[in-house]
């Protein structure tokens, strides 16, 4: 047999040799590398469009900040800080995220129904909820003294930011609204809430028997709505829209939701499709918030609402009189991250298991 037969395989072919198969494994892991890279550039390319595509059902609200004198601006903190408004538009279209059609709609033409500050911690691991009942009684930079909730009226967002910035020393980041509309509509694609009402709730035709209810976005629209028949009128209504928020949160927050790239999807779509926001909040900014609160539970969260020394008359308006030195304390707390210690040492002032 000649030397030529003896090199070659069954197959005809010579067999390897150590630097055939070196190269051989080397593209190999070249073919490898490329693939992964391929797959780590689509991968990044999704999740850019998935991002882009959410942040542009966002409605964006213009120049929030607008004509606010920088040098009055409290200092900023860790952390990032959000006013929050729910409008008393009665609409049953949208008057805000990306579908606003409500003909009826003038932007900054109605007053806030719902004002609450949010704070989240420099780490997302906590936050805090505080409520400014919508008739207190405060000074409106260039107007006056006047219900709060003028202030949205008088001059959109960037008035009530700055009254709100004036009466609490705390920065506003970033500004977010949202109609009642939206808030059924979210509530209905959350699956509904669990709630404890406190006292059956009669609205718009609608009942809700006292007890844990698990409720869908009408009833949980009428639960946020009733205030004259509770005891507490609109303080009562004002925990009772904490309540709902906080069942709202928990639900989003329970079983790692922010943590499931699946279920983290389906709550953004839900959200950016009813809530506007200030046009600052980037769409890579909403992300990043939205990663960042991957480790926030619910009961890390406090809900609060600024102390008052109560009710009275200015002319022929029903206002709310705050306890500006409370009031003071607690905002103190808020720039500190102190707010589990302030609301331990106040349990009257935090919100209960079942508000009425």
């Amino acid at each position: 047999m000649s030397v030529d037969a003896l090199l070659r395989t069954g197959d005809g072919e010579p067999p390897e040799t150590p630097g055939s198969r070196r190269r051989r494994g080397l593209r190999a892991l070249v073919y490898v590398l490329v693939g992964v890279l391929i797959l780590v550039l689509l991968a990044a390319a999704g999740v850019v469009l998935v991002t882009n595509k959410l942040g542009d059902q966002v409605g964006r609200y213009p120049s929030v900040f607008a004509g606010i004198d920088p040098s009055s601006r409290p200092t900023a903190k860790a952390g990032q800080t959000f006013l929050l408004v729910g409008t008393d538009s009665r609409s049953p279209d949208a008057t805000t995220g990306r579908d606003a059609t409500a003909p009826d709609f003038v932007f900054g033409a109605q007053r806030s129904d719902v004002i609450m500050l949010a704070t989240i911690a420099d780490d997302g691991r906590s936050a805090s909820v505080v409520s400014i009942p919508r008739d207190s009684w405060v000074d409106i930079p260039g107007r006056g003294m006047n219900k709060i909730n003028a202030a949205y009226s008088f001059g959109g967002p960037p008035l009530l930011i700055n009254t709100v910035e004036q009466l609490t020393r705390v920065r506003v980041d970033h500004f977010a609204v949202i109609d009642f509309a939206g808030f059924q509509q979210m509530t209905d694609a959350a699956g509904g809430i669990d709630v404890n009402v406190g006292m059956t709730t009669d609205f718009g035709g609608i009942t809700v028997p006292a007890g844990r209810q698990h409720l869908n976005g009408a009833q949980a629209l009428a639960y946020v709505r009733q205030r004259k028949e509770l005891p507490g009128g609109d303080f009562d209504r004002v925990r009772r829209q904490q309540n709902a928020l906080r069942a709202l949160v928990s639900q989003a927050l329970s079983s790692g939701t922010l943590s499931s790239p699946t279920r983290a999807y389906q709550l953004v779509d839900t959200v950016t499709q009813h809530v506007g926001v200030d046009d600052s909040l980037s769409n890579t900014g909403l992300a990043e918030l939205v990663f960042g609160l991957r480790d926030l539970r619910a009961s890390n969260i406090e809900f609060l609402t600024v102390p008052t020394t109560g009710t009275g008359m200015e002319g022929a308006q029903s206002v709310v009189y705050l306890d500006r030195q409370a009031g003071d304390d607690l905002w103190f707390a808020v720039n500190n991250d102190q707010v589990t210690q302030w609301a331990a040492a106040r349990p009257s002032e935090r919100l209960s298991d079942t508000p009425r």
